[in-house]
């Protein structure tokens, strides 16, 4: 059985800068005057990526530090933080030290995505402190390739088997298309030493079982350029993918409704795009909300089955955020939305209901002979002699009734809101206005039936809703 890994001809040392280096200048990965934090483990890959890149250094004009990870879960952790340590002596390069504690108790994926979950947090940290703007990370085509096998045989889209990206957010992969045989190489040319992580033998680990246990199978199938082959649809997917998001950020551009509970699209629009595009939409949404992490397969198509025709109210859950429909509307944003708090004021005041992102502005006027019935949805007017002194402000109870003003009587507050289109998220937030226990307004909706403003009127009590 052939040895993964050992079918690409090792190449000279200068053939191997000269092939990161074009790495890094195809990819964009740094430019001139950037700090790049190397992270080190001290295994072959991680040390093979500071060497080349201090080499480098001249060429690509940037300055360099090292970070190592010390995630304490291995006997050897010291002595491999020491050894990164001396390297980074070695090369004259400051070194940063991070200790971390990886979560080992429910809620948690696993003990693989804890740690590369603390590891890179820190590394964001270490960054930030030396004032690096880019994270090199050790990836190299062999990670490539088994991350795309992995996916496919979870039955990923394209977007999983895009696999890893050269760069993605201050993360780079200056080794990501350079074959391991090549690093392995490399490191006996310049004669420096690595140490071997024991865990990599674990196959617990999924990793570990594709990487010892599939892929040679796989080479000896279908021959030596298996890996070149998966690293090649990875590239090709990510073309893809890439065109989606170009098409995904216009669309979103284009419909996203800014407001206090998130980012609202309209579903008959996102139904009316190709299903891949409108998930890509749905995702630029989360990403311009800060979550980052990747969609799991599940995930994905609750997504897509969410924004279905048929569908008239579902969510979908991912970190902190909320995908949820409710009718005609589809909202990304925070999964537990403000509560609004009951105020009461006389008139004539200014209420910032600031957990909203809303103010009510009530004021008091001798009613003229040029004044207007206002017509726009977000001002009401009372006949302020038939207004309690006192009003209050507040969001729905159980068993509230509304009696609409021009309407035949009243009804329940949760039938009307629904028919009015209010969203679900919504229903609890819509601003009230309680005159002595009946519903005056729903602001930005409707007025009540309560001191309609007459011909007999003297005095307007006129409220407006406005953003903070």
């Amino acid at each position: 059985m052939a040895r993964y890994g050992s079918v690409f001809n090792v190449t000279t040392a200068t053939e191997f800068r000269s092939g990161v280096l074009d790495t890094i200048r195809r990819h964009g990965l740094v430019h001139g005057g950037e700090t790049v934090l190397v992270a080190v483990s001290g295994g072959a890959d991680s040390v093979a990526l500071l060497d080349v890149l201090c080499q480098l250094r001249p060429a690509l004009g940037v300055g360099l530090a090292c970070a190592h990870v010390h995630h304490g879960l291995r006997p050897e952790a010291d002595a491999d933080a020491a050894f990164v340590g001396r390297l980074a002596e070695q090369f004259d390069v400051p070194f940063h030290l991070a200790r971390v504690a990886v979560r080992r108790e429910p809620p948690w994926d696993g003990l693989e995505a804890e740690a590369r979950r603390a590891r890179y947090a820190a590394l964001e940290a270490g960054a930030l402190t030396l004032g690096a703007v880019r994270i090199a990370t050790g990836h190299t085509a062999d990670d490539q390739a088994e991350t795309v096998l992995m996916r496919l045989l979870e039955g990923a889209g394209p977007r999983g088997l895009a696999a890893i990206a050269p760069a993605r957010g201050v993360f780079i992969r200056p080794l990501l298309e350079t074959p391991r045989s090549q690093i392995l190489g490399y490191l006996r040319a310049r004669g420096l030493p690595w140490i071997t992580d024991a865990t990599n033998a674990d196959l617990r680990f999924r990793r570990n079982r594709v990487r010892r246990q599939i892929m040679p199978v796989l080479i000896d199938a279908f021959g030596p350029r298996l890996v070149e082959s998966l690293c090649r649809s990875a590239a090709l997917s990510r073309e893809l993918v890439a065109e989606l998001d170009r098409q995904a950020r216009w669309s979103f551009e284009q419909m996203r409704v800014k407001t206090a509970s998130g980012l609202v699209f309209a579903a008959r629009q996102l139904e009316a795009m190709p299903a891949e595009l409108a998930a890509a939409t749905i995702l630029m949404a989360m990403r311009e909300l800060g979550e980052s992490r990747p969609w799991r397969g599940a995930t994905h198509l609750l997504l897509r089955r969410l924004l279905l025709p048929a569908v008239r109210s579902a969510s979908v859950r991912v970190g902190g955020l909320t995908v949820e429909r409710s009718g005609a509307h589809v909202r990304v944003g925070p999964a537990a939305l403000a509560v609004l708090r009951p105020r009461r004021f006389q008139p004539p005041a200014s209420v910032e209901l600031d957990e909203l992102g809303l103010r009510l502005e009530a004021r008091c006027f001798a009613r003229e002979s040029h004044w207007a019935v206002p017509r726009d949805t977000r001002r009401v007017a009372f006949d302020a002699d038939q207004m309690p002194p006192i009003i209050a402000v507040r969001g729905r109870r159980p068993g509230d009734r509304f009696a609409p003003f021009g309407g035949t009587g009243e009804r329940r507050l949760k039938s009307f809101l629904i028919d009015a289109g209010i969203p679900r998220w919504e229903r609890d937030r819509v601003p009230l206005l309680d005159a002595a226990g009946e519903i005056a307004w729903v602001a930005g909706v409707r007025r009540g039936r309560i001191a309609a403003v007459t011909a007999n009127t003297a005095r307007i009590l006129e409220v407006t809703l406005d953003a903070l």
